[in-house]
């Protein structure tokens, strides 16, 4: 075995591709390996034997690596494909395993989030019990910054700088007009709150910026948000309101208009959260109110990218290639924070089963006794991980990003 082989799965971050520059950079300054493959489309590259060699990339294009850190999205495309367990579909594991053979592959790079994880747990698990000479590896990244035994996720540090961003820019926008208004924005997070949390960045010194924070650990009560919100009506126009996609009630019932439909593993698929409590507020206040849901481009703003997560993403792609040449598998790199003043990390890897299938959700001393807004102790996790901004290149006044012709030829 002398190559090896990587993949992205899940959603797409502005910080995924930095991680892929730093797998395929130590794989090749390491000379441990002949060739460095991707993956096309996460785990459905290897089992459709639909690669490309990023080794080649690199010999061709002396800046490729700079431009793949930081460009959106994901270069090697991706994927929402569950694997079943060995027990139940053993042939997929025998087709991939052909493949690593075939490939002559020792080491299997999967770069993404928890379901990603999952599939590394799967293969890593299968690759023990039948002694297959092959190291699995996981490198983290989810916006949602759920993944446990890491202090924070690759994307979610970017992420947070493009809400806490965005947040004071609608704060700017909507305090020029002297009436009553609300205006509720809807933020990614189904289980954790992590990112919600980071619309408090957006305050300033003189009041201005995000007024309620809602998040989903702490039960959501439609009457007592009502009732905050008219509070803070009391004292100011403009209303501004934080919410994550999946509050939820005391029972367990998601606040929005819809979760009828699942997806591929089993999560609600949300929709609406700020549409409805936007009818509510103007149903009980009557006053002007505007729900803003922000989708996509909170994972995929390059333009608004932290250099620190960018940089901290990269590092944890070489960290995965040196505990492979080491022998290590079944295990997902991590970052370990060992000082806020000053910021300082250390990088590791820790135990995939004990990270796979689990969910880091905010503690709750994050969070302020009320749960309408975030603690200070929140506010000192958060500054460091937005810091910096990547120098990017434009033309015509348009970021300039890596091609992602691969995936359509």
């Amino acid at each position: 075995m002398k190559n090896c082989i990587i993949a992205q799965s899940g959603g797409p971050t502005v910080a995924i591709n930095a991680s892929l520059a730093g797998v395929v950079e130590e794989c090749i300054t390491s000379h441990a390996y002949d060739t460095v493959y991707g993956s096309l489309r996460g785990i459905m590259g290897v089992l459709n034997n639909d690669i490309i060699d990023l080794t080649e990339k690199v010999t061709k294009d002396n800046h490729f690596l700079d431009t793949l850190k930081i460009t959106p999205a994901m270069y090697l495309g991706s994927c929402r494909y569950k694997m079943p367990s060995a027990e139940e579909k053993p042939e997929i594991y025998e087709q991939i395993f052909s493949f690593f053979e075939e490939k002559e592959i020792k080491s299997f790079f999967y770069i993404g989030g928890n379901d990603s994880m999952d599939t590394v747990l799967q293969l890593s698990k299968y690759a023990k019990v039948h002694n297959k000479d092959v190291t699995i590896m996981g490198i983290p990244k989810t916006i949602d910054n759920d993944l446990c035994h890491t202090d924070h996720t690759p994307g979610f540090g970017s992420a947070a700088k493009y809400i806490a961003a965005t947040l004071t820019e609608i704060a700017y926008d909507i305090s020029i007009y002297p009436v009553k208004s609300v205006t509720i924005v809807e933020i990614m997070g189904r289980d954790a709150g992590w990112l919600t949390a980071a619309a408090a960045l957006a305050r300033t010194e003189y009041g201005l910026g995000v007024d309620l924070i809602y998040l989903p650990e702490v039960a959501f009560d439609r009457e007592q948000f009502v009732a905050d919100v008219a509070a803070v009506m009391e004292k100011k126009n403009n209303v501004l309101v934080a919410i994550s996609e999946g509050i939820r009630d005391k029972c367990g019932q998601y606040i929005s208009a819809s979760t009828a439909s699942t997806d591929s593993f089993g999560h609600s698929q949300l929709s609406g959260a700020g549409k409805a409590l936007e009818y509510l507020i103007a149903d009980r206040l009557g006053t002007k109110v505007r729900s803003i849901e922000i989708n996509l481009p909170q994972r995929c703003a390059a333009h608004l990218s932290s250099a620190t997560d960018l940089e901290e993403s990269a590092e944890l792609g070489r960290t995965a290639v040196r505990n492979a040449l080491k022998g290590v598998t079944g295990h997902m790199s991590v970052i370990t924070r060992t000082s806020d003043a000053p910021y300082t990390v250390a990088y590791d890897v820790a135990n995939i089963a004990e990270i796979a299938n689990e969910v880091r959700n905010v503690p709750r001393s994050f969070i302020n006794e009320a749960g309408n807004d975030v603690t200070a102790e929140m506010l000192t996790y958060l500054r460091p991980l937005i810091v910096g901004e990547p120098t990017i290149t434009y033309k015509d006044g348009i970021p300039q990003y890596a091609s992602f012709q691969h995936l359509y030829r």
